[in-house]
């Protein structure tokens, strides 16, 4: 019985860790609330793992790890980008409600994953954990580059581009190993390891960088792998 409330257990600890993140959002403190994305982030990448060497996955363990990640990575960057919007140079005191939107196409996108048998073991679309890593990167390039981030038509653009890649058939590979040979995830490891080496020299400046990569190597990654299989 333990056993088998291991990885729901995991799943509940990023749920609180995204809870633990909205609070600092709304407080304004963005770079606080980034760091729990990311322990959120670490959560989810093991409770399915434990659940697979357990052998103990569950539906119910798949809808509490959707209802987990709606939290962390659907409502939370919505919080963020609101807080980025009514912090800009917008002009309406209603403008920085549009920041919610990314929860919406979050929530879109994680009951699309629950009810697409395509999604077994890749993605079709952008994963709410890469998008809200995104979205928190987004305070710390302000930091540096706050000419930039101020713009609200740049932060509505965003929000644009990444709600449209949250729901689109774009194919994105899957970050969780079944094991750690490298012909079966030669993509991810080379994936991992130049995202390693940008944020080596950018810090959070790299995550955009790290986002077109996941995506360009996805798209090349099957896009060889249909063309293979048409040989």
């Amino acid at each position: 019985m333990l056993k088998k409330n291991i990885p729901n257990a995991i799943t509940c600890a990023n749920l609180f860790s995204g809870c633990i993140g909205i609070v600092f959002a709304f407080k304004g403190n963005l770079e606080t609330a980034a760091y729990f994305v990311i322990l959120s982030g670490i959560f989810d990448f093991f409770d399915g793992m434990v659940a697979r060497l357990l052998n103990v996955k569950s539906a119910i363990g798949k809808d509490l790890d959707s209802l987990a990640d709606m939290v962390s990575f659907g409502f939370l960057p919505g919080v963020i980008m609101f807080q980025l919007l009514k912090a800009s140079d917008y002009s309406s005191e209603y403008l920085p409600y549009l920041g919610f939107i990314i929860t919406i196409f979050s929530a879109l996108r994680l009951a699309k994953f629950n009810n697409d048998a395509r999604q077994t073991e890749d993605f079709i679309g952008l994963n709410t954990p890469m998008n809200t890593l995104f979205i928190c990167s987004l305070p710390f390039i302000a930091a540096d580059y706050p000419q930039i981030i101020s713009s609200s038509i740049l932060l509505i653009a965003i929000i644009a581009i990444t709600s449209f890649l949250l729901v689109s058939e774009i194919k994105i590979f899957s970050l969780k190993f079944s094991d750690l040979s490298w012909a079966k995830n030669k993509i991810k490891f080379i994936f991992l390891i130049l995202s390693a080496i940008l944020i080596a020299f950018l810090k959070f400046a790299a995550i955009p960088f790290v986002l077109v990569l996941y995506i360009a190597l996805s798209v090349l990654h099957f896009r060889g792998a249909t063309a293979n299989n048409k040989i």
